[in-house]
């Protein structure tokens, strides 16, 4: 698991390399969802049926928090870039990680719809929730929005973390199971891309930088336990 310390320790040219690296090597994970040509496959049509209950449970509260994430998250950098979209520096590094949580949601979609998931009803609170968060930190300087982005994708890393090892009681030889677990490998590791562009751009110069972090990520912490339950 990429721990804060261990993110902050990472040089930027070598974060670079990897980064660059890595946007190659996974490309073709999420990829399956959004390629007309793979619409009708297995792999993107089917869920495994015969399992136990539980496995079942652990499966749908999984994609619906991650379906709620994905959402609250295209949100909060829409707050950020509608506070900091004009800024040179800021403006397009904001865009960039938006437009990947944009794909990141189409795909949380169609796997919510795939895997035949009940939604959260906590659907708008997520939307508004994420969108003030991230209107909020912007507000309070570039810092604070790379802050709030630090804490947010550090505690969603630890979440996709998780689930992979649920995951593992998922019966291997269904077709639905081996991308699954890629398109949440390449999530995950896309949200510890983004934590890693935030602490090269000073998140951890922000005013009351700990104390931000404890209360954005304690918050996330709860919204995940109740996208489980609701």
């Amino acid at each position: 698991m990429l721990s804060l310390s261990r993110s902050v320790s990472i040089r930027p040219c070598a974060t670079a390399v990897t980064r660059a690296h890595s946007t190659v090597a996974r490309s073709s994970a999420s990829n399956a969802y959004v390629d007309p040509a793979r619409s009708q496959d297995p792999s993107v049509t089917t869920t495994p049926e015969k399992v136990p209950r539980d496995v079942r449970e652990e499966l749908e509260s999984a994609l619906r928090v991650d379906q709620a994430g994905e959402l609250a998250a295209n949100w909060i950098y829409k707050g950020q870039h509608d506070v900091l979209g004009r800024d040179p520096a800021t403006g397009p590094l904001i865009q960039d990680m938006w437009d990947q949580e944009k794909k990141h949601l189409t795909v949380m979609n169609k796997l919510q719809l795939q895997h035949r998931v009940r939604p959260t009803v906590l659907w708008e609170v997520a939307r508004l929730g994420g969108y003030g968060l991230g209107a909020i930190t912007a507000l309070m300087g570039r810092e604070a929005a790379m802050a709030c982005t630090e804490a947010v994708e550090t505690v969603i890393g630890e979440h996709y973390d998780d689930q992979l090892k649920a995951f593992e009681q998922l019966p291997p030889d269904h077709p639905s199971v081996p991308l699954l677990k890629e398109v949440i490998k390449e999530f995950r590791d896309d949200e510890l891309e983004h934590l890693d562009i935030a602490v090269e751009n000073d998140s951890q110069k922000a005013p009351a930088h700990a104390l931000l972090s404890t209360v954005v990520g304690a918050g996330c912490k709860v919204a995940i336990e109740l996208c489980k339950r609701f």
